[in-house]
């Protein structure tokens, strides 16, 4: 197929947004060349602990715990700064970019009027908490989550199983009914409850378009339905009419193009107007292609702050505590699976930020490292069990296979001698044990797993790539790019311009080569398997309800925080 206009050479542009940054990549159409890329940092980052000062009505407003809010905006910055400096990087012509494509981290949901405008960006909203971007980290509405399992499992509904049995506090239909709940006048002012993967793109090309991957997965849409309005008025009669007038919208396919690039969009960005722009997707989701993984059994799991595992089938199955699995959810023909780890990446940056005394700080810099090399290299050096220690990965709780973000973070077996070293391996370990966890029970239920791929910023570190080779004994390998999402999403753009006829041909040309690969060490192999059955022991005594200490500790610090919930309560009315 020609992949070039006029015979010239085509460029493809992907953005990435991830927690903390927003990332594009300038892409060649005709061999997935990365030529450029530039990176924008978010001015407000993540709140969790109150609403930013520059914001009218913002300031001094207290957040509880388990919040996880941004700013829409910067959102748009992304697209003035990091867009430009990847073209500028690249050296090319920015007439020669046929298209744009972008992913976004998920659940991430922005309540937005009915021109797209967010609703912390209207008059009067501005002090009202529900009215930012609820982050996909947002944990806050774990007991609407629990009122929608509960009534799921008593009524029997048919889409529960798709979910592994369990809906997530952090997906569209518990963030909505908290957003109701707690601030129903925001709620009534907001005209659609729109996912960030495809606000930004309505952004891009003025068209608002619902992508089938968050539908599917986080928008409980199967089988070409939602959840029913009986079902939804059950929960709360104010709530029943929350699909038809919030949610409910045109589904459009991965890799077809949503709309062309606008006037102001291509003003902010420095492309052409006109351009396609692709149909929203998943930073997860989005990279599978990148790493040529779209065929049954290959698993990709893409590591960062969180870990977030897909992979492709050809049968239907019920997998228990899975995220998800969609028709066509990642490649059209096939099941897409979905997994993942609410905190990986996160945890450990906690660790270094606040269990690690100055002197280790001192060390590294002495030695022009940075804390997680330094630590890194320590833990390198032991024996596997020599520190005596397991964790439970769940600081920021349990997305897979559990789905409870009640639950929280535990090191055992410390003593006085136990050093920043041992228990940094300690959770390096438990973030694997946590993936062979859901390994298995992929495996368990018939979805085969037979490559394990990983991409993300994570992969950078061989420790601990070894360690998940050895624990889920499988063969590693690591994608090439260091810009998987990026570069899935310069994939889907060129499908959307027509330079390729679908995802599989666009990714078997332009995806990354392997990086590097790691194989199990044998002996390394038994003696994770020893240290994982411990794991599993403490994951079902503190997950599966033999001792439930860790939810009434939520419970306590919840009733502890209520104080701070007035003002959310109290804010600036429209």
């Amino acid at each position: 197929m020609d992949v070039s206009v006029d015979g010239t050479e085509n460029f493809v542009i992907g953005v990435d947004y991830g927690t903390l940054s927003g990332r594009a990549v300038v892409v060649r159409v005709r061999d997935g060349k990365e030529l450029g890329s530039g990176v924008f940092d978010y001015p407000h980052a993540v709140l969790t602990s109150e609403l930013p000062e520059d914001t009218a009505g913002g300031a001094g407003i207290r957040l509880p715990g388990e919040w996880a809010l941004q700013v829409p905006n910067d959102y748009r910055e992304v697209l003035r700064h990091a867009v430009p400096a990847a073209i500028a990087d690249a050296g090319i012509d920015p007439a020669a970019v046929v298209g744009i494509a972008t992913d976004f981290t998920a659940c991430t949901m922005v309540p937005v009027n009915a021109d797209g405008t967010p609703l912390n960006e209207i008059s009067g909203f501005a002090g009202r908490p529900h009215a930012y971007v609820k982050l996909w980290r947002h944990h806050a509405a774990q007991p609407q989550a629990d009122r929608i399992n509960a009534l799921a499992a008593e009524r029997g509904e048919s889409w529960l199983p798709r979910y592994g049995g369990l809906i997530s506090s952090e997906w569209e239909f518990a963030k909505g009914l908290q957003l109701l709940e707690e601030d129903p006048e925001s709620y009534a002012a907001m005209d659609r409850w729109v996912e960030a993967a495809d606000w930004i793109v309505w952004q891009l090309c003025g068209n608002y378009v619902r992508n089938a991957c968050t539908a599917g997965y986080k928008g409980i849409f199967q089988d070409g339905r939602y959840p029913s309005e009986d079902f939804l008025a059950a929960l709360n009669p104010q709530f029943k009419d929350f699909v038809s007038t919030k949610l409910e919208h045109t589904i459009g396919r991965l890799g077809d193009a949503a709309g062309r690039l606008t006037a102001e969009a291509a003003a902010w960005t420095g492309l052409p107007e006109g351009i396609a722009v692709a149909v929203g997707n998943v930073d997860a989701h989005v990279t599978a292609p990148a790493a040529r993984a779209v065929e049954p059994g290959q698993l990709v799991a893409i590591m960062g702050t969180s870990t977030c595992h897909v992979v492709n089938g050809t049968e239907l199955r019920e997998v228990p505590g899975m995220c998800g699995v969609v028709d066509g959810g990642i490649v059209d023909g096939l099941w897409g699976y979905e997994a993942g780890q609410s905190g990986v990446g996160d945890i450990f940056g906690w660790f270094t930020k606040y269990g690690v005394p100055p002197e280790y700080h001192e060390a590294a810099a002495s030695r022009g490292l940075g804390i997680h090399e330094y630590l890194t290299g320590l833990a390198a050096g032991q024996a596997i069990g020599g520190h005596g220690l397991i964790a439970l990965d769940w600081h920021s709780g349990n997305r897979s296979v559990l789905v409870d973000h009640e639950l929280s973070g535990l090191v055992l077996g410390q003593t006085l001698a136990t050093r920043p070293e041992d228990t940094y391996r300690a959770l390096l370990e438990a973030t694997a044990f946590g993936t062979r966890t859901i390994v298995d029970a992929f495996r368990g239920s018939g979805v085969p797993v037979k490559e394990f791929i990983v991409a993300g910023g994570l992969l950078k570190n061989e420790l601990l790539m070894q360690i998940y080779a050895d624990v889920t004994g499988l063969q590693l390998s690591t994608i090439g790019s260091t810009q998987g999402p990026a570069l899935g999403s310069a994939i889907h753009a060129a499908v959307a311009a027509g330079r390729y006829p679908d995802i599989r041909a666009a990714a078997a040309a332009m995806g990354s080569e392997p990086g590097a690969v790691f194989t199990p060490i044998p002996a390394n192999v038994a003696a994770y398997e020893e240290l994982f059955q411990e794991y599993r022991t403490l994951h079902d005594h503190f997950g599966r309800g033999a001792n439930d200490v860790m939810h009434r500790l939520k419970a306590i610090q919840r009733n502890a925080a209520r104080p701070l919930l007035a003002p959310i309560r109290e804010g600036a009315s429209a």
